[in-house]
């Protein structure tokens, strides 16, 4: 094994003892850097790299086990050979293990030891380095794998959205819009990184199950009579019904936010008739968003209201057909849903 790159430190009072240190990691091709003064030593090694260290228990200011007890406080993995003299306490030993030495050598150092025990801990250390490294990359490559795994799934999601938004008369950018908008509230609602992004990519299906609905209902261009009103209410459960049974999770809360975006917090709302917190949070933010910005948008039966008007609808409607704290988060941050409007538009 190729040990000429490893930089090996030697920490010794004794001159003579440090310059049989190199004298023998000379032979083994090793490089070498020794030290007479642990306090100096101690700061080259916590500040540089360093493959293995070669140190003396018994030094001025600094002993050998107090070393490696500060030594090991950074770093757990660099070997430490200890060099004791012949008749040292047990008890030293004891210490030196429970503070992290890797093996001892005994004074004076014998050459033919140094060297076998030396290049065990070496080959060790770097089969050691060469797991965790391939382990890195192995995860490394799951990461990535992952992260196309995802992209997929979301370009796939994109694609589904606007499929859902085909044969409905509103437009991409109503689609998108809600879907920032969304985003933005369940952040300021205090939802995790996760909900956002499931808020994010499923809300665009809150109107799936208009696909479910005849062009005759869908597209009429006059006010829908009671029957058709109706029949146009079961979208809510139509898109609930395509997406329930999926295995993905921004599928899965599509489905919840298709069934209760129309759901009302008094409770006049359908499919469910469903009230207050019962409505779960997907939908209250969904009805908001999806509302104001029906209200804000251009369609060729009606112009777009300014923001001040359609504000004050939601004051209006707040606990009523909106959830209060919703309607409040909204308004709180009007200036980055202003940005977001801005930002998609025809």
């Amino acid at each position: 094994m190729d040990f000429e790159n490893l930089q090996i430190v030697s920490i010794d009072d004794n001159e003579n003892n440090l310059l049989l240190i190199e004298a023998i990691c000379e032979e083994m091709n090793l490089k070498v850097k020794s030290f007479s003064d642990p306090l100096e030593a101690l700061m080259h090694v916590l500040q540089n790299h360093v493959d293995l260290i070669v140190i003396d228990y018994m030094m001025p200011n600094l002993d050998g086990i107090e070393f490696i007890k500060e030594f090991r406080r950074q770093n757990d993995k660099v070997p430490i050979v200890m060099v004791t003299a012949a008749g040292d306490d047990e008890t030293i030993h004891k210490d030196a293990f429970k503070a992290g030495v890797n093996d001892f050598l005994s004074k004076p150092v014998n050459s033919v030891l140094f060297k076998a025990r030396v290049t065990n801990l070496l080959i060790s250390y770097q089969n050691r380095l060469l797991i965790e490294d391939r382990a890195k990359l192995l995860e490394e490559e799951v990461k990535k794998a992952t992260e196309k795994l995802i992209k997929r799934e979301h370009e796939t999601l994109n694609i589904l959205g606007k499929a859902a938004e085909y044969k409905d008369p509103e437009t991409a950018s109503h689609v998108a819009r809600v879907a920032h908008y969304s985003k933005l509230i369940a952040q300021e609602y205090g939802l995790d990184e996760k909900e956002q992004e499931l808020m994010f990519y499923a809300s665009p299906f809150h109107d799936l199950g208009k696909v479910g609905i005849e062009d005759k209902i869908l597209l009429k261009p006059a006010k829908l009579d009671e029957a058709e009103f109706e029949r146009m209410k079961e979208h809510a459960q139509i898109g609930y019904d395509i997406l329930k049974d999926s295995q993905s999770e921004f599928l899965q809360a599509g489905a919840i936010i298709a069934l209760t975006h129309h759901e009302k917090f008094n409770g006049t709302g359908y499919p469910k008739g469903l009230q207050a917190e019962d409505i779960h949070i997907y939908g209250r933010i969904v009805a908001v968003v999806d509302v104001f910005d029906a209200l804000t948008s251009y369609r060729p039966y009606k112009e777009a209201w300014p923001f001040e008007k359609a504000i004050n609808l939601l004051k209006e409607e707040s606990g009523k057909h909106f959830d209060p704290k919703i309607v409040e988060l909204f308004i709180k941050n009007i200036d980055k849903i202003k940005d977001i409007h801005d930002s998609f538009q025809e």
